[in-house]
């Protein structure tokens, strides 16, 4: 047995008189333990909150600094009653820690590039690949992690979290809950007025609210994806069949290229007027068809690429319906046209389950692999033989090979998608090789806010420079299979980017208050001869179509269209050719 004059090694090492607990600093209540750590989360991690709120409001006014002292009250209330329930003496260190970093980290990336952690960012930021994300990491963020984290993990952690047992301790907690309670409320009603119009004027403003921003949001994007993972993927278009034009007599079969750009914004895009030359291969063929007014489904891709293949798109948007359903490649699919998706970045989205897709091979093309991430040329290393072999079956099962008949007696039309990785930021000089580093100087940094913006554009332009020589290549191709197939390109970005107007970078900022910049894009097309006219499409008219507004929610209409694909969710009037049809 045990005595206080030998105690037991665990005694030694870990019990109340062992040196461990000697070299803490105090033993604190677990409930002050945790509205301490609110607190510094509130004040220290809240900047963009604070400027935000305190925009065209006098400092020095008596109101002013009461909003200020009742909205930091009634936030600090706000997480206490969040996390007090679920810190006890064994986890409240853990947990404070795991909200300690989390507030650091999305403080760091709301104050350097102006995002708003929604559930739409937070869902682009879990669908990242460890290449995207990497990028993101820059020594800037070092100093902002030692303030916001390293110091006040430090402190928890020379802390000894203590808590009353019995009914008493049970008591003491509820009690001090619920107080906490009462004076965020009070706190919030005092200063209503002022808070609810703030609000209500700027409601993005939510999302700047850290950490309750990551929490909420993280809570939406679980609950979605667990609903739509216990489901199966509702059908649509499930009538769909090839119309008359498909089963023409002696057609030959038609290999068309989408191709889905990243981050591309139509502001910096040569074909709409930009004053540089960044589509030069392109603005050499007279055939291409620019469209000069496209608005995207959103600000991001996790948002925009579901939606642009979805029949309602922003018109009708759904995002939990468009998320459970088919999307326009099951369609085209299932009516008899050959669907391979090839992608250069994170995948499809769920645009493309349970169809033909990969990844871009490395070892096809390794002068364009060589630093782990593949350019995007080599999104065409080896399609023409991956063309030639069987893109896969149909939706029922029946196999169809390129140029052989199908099940519905149409030739073996082909959509091949192709993913870019194309402007995605930040780092703009990662994605062109250097010959195309024609703009100078350049941002090489993923730490945008150390380069000059002429830096920053200049790297973007390369990149857009890039895209253009990747079009310019496939369309050579297409042209170079014109002996036995009808041939077309659709390119279209997912959506754009701030390039440090008004102070913000990259993209995904909630589409109500999303500049310009983030979602205008740009779209053009390109026919063979032989398919317009086997379509009977006046390019004429389509030139003159391209002149007005579109968006992506013409895309899904338009391919159906150009495949000729009858079914009742096809929607005429958003089908780009359907006017332009003789």
């Amino acid at each position: 047995m045990d005595t206080p004059q030998n105690p037991s090694p665990q005694r030694r090492w870990f019990g109340r008189d062992s040196g461990f607990q000697a070299g803490l600093l105090t033993r604190l209540p677990t409930d002050t333990m945790v509205l301490a750590v609110c607190a510094w989360m509130v004040v220290v991690g809240n900047g963009a909150l604070w400027r935000a709120l305190l925009q065209d409001r006098q400092p020095s006014e008596p109101r002013t600094l009461w909003f200020v002292l009742a909205t930091g009250l009634c936030l600090i209330a706000l997480h206490f009653t969040i996390l007090a329930p679920l810190a006890t003496r064994w986890s409240a260190r853990p947990l404070l820690s795991l909200m300690i970093l989390v507030t650091a980290f999305a403080s760091y990336f709301i104050d350097r590039f102006g995002i708003y952690l929604d559930s739409s960012m937070l869902r682009n930021v879990l669908r990242t690949d460890v290449h995207e994300a990497s990028e993101l990491f820059a020594w800037a963020m070092l100093p902002h992690l030692l303030l916001q984290a390293a110091l006040p993990l430090w402190l928890l952690w020379r802390s000894q979290p203590m808590s009353r047992p019995g009914w008493r301790g049970l008591a003491r907690r509820c009690g001090l809950w619920l107080l906490m309670a009462a004076l965020g409320v009070g706190a919030l009603l005092s200063v209503f007025q002022d808070a609810a119009a703030t609000m209500r004027n700027r409601k993005e403003l939510r999302f700047l609210i850290t950490p309750a921003n990551v929490l909420w949001s993280l809570s939406v994007v679980a609950m979605q994806d667990s609903g739509s993972a216990m489901a199966p993927r509702q059908a649509i278009g499930t009538d769909a069949a090839r119309g008359p034009r498909a089963q023409a007599a002696g057609r030959r079969p038609m290999r068309v290229i989408l191709v889905i750009g990243e981050t591309a914004r139509a502001a910096n895009w040569g074909l709409n007027g930009y004053s540089r030359a960044t589509t030069p291969r392109l603005a050499l063929m007279p055939d291409i068809v620019s469209f000069t007014d496209v608005t995207s489904c959103g600000t991001n891709t996790e948002v925009s690429l579901p939606c642009m293949f979805s029949p309602g798109g922003r018109r009708r948007y759904d995002e939990a319906l468009i998320r459970r359903s088919e999307s326009l490649l099951h369609v085209l699919h299932r009516s008899g046209v050959q669907v391979l998706w090839r992608d250069n970045q994170s995948g499809c989205k769920g645009v493309c389950d349970g169809l033909p897709n990969e990844q871009i091979n490395p070892t096809l093309a390794p002068a364009l692999c060589a630093s782990g991430r593949c350019f995007d040329e080599a999104l065409l290393a080896g399609l023409d033989q991956r063309l030639r072999a069987d893109t896969g079956g149909r939706a029922n099962g029946a196999a169809s090979v390129p140029g052989t008949v199908g099940t519905a007696g149409t030739v073996g039309d082909q959509l091949i998608v192709l993913h870019q990785l194309g402007n995605h930021g930040p780092a703009y000089d990662q994605r062109y090789p250097d010959a195309f580093r024609r703009f100078v100087p350049v941002c090489d940094t993923a730490d945008l806010r150390r380069c000059s913006r002429e830096q920053i554009v200049n790297a973007y332009d390369n990149a857009l420079l890039y895209t253009d020589h990747v079009l310019a290549q496939a369309i050579d191709g297409l042209r170079r299979s014109s002996a036995t197939h009808d041939t077309a390109l659709l390119y279209v970005s997912d959506h754009g980017e701030s390039l440090g107007e008004n102070g913000l970078y990259l993209h995904g900022l909630p589409y109500a208050i999303a500049p310009n910049v983030q979602t205008k894009v740009p779209m053009l097309l390109w026919l063979s001869e032989p398919l317009a006219h086997q379509q009977r499409i006046d390019t004429g008219c389509l030139r003159q179509r391209a002149s007005q507004a579109a968006s992506h929610d013409h895309l899904f209409h338009s391919l159906l269209g150009l495949f000729d694909v009858t079914t009742a969710i096809y929607e005429p009037a958003m089908d780009v050719f359907s006017a332009c049809r003789k």
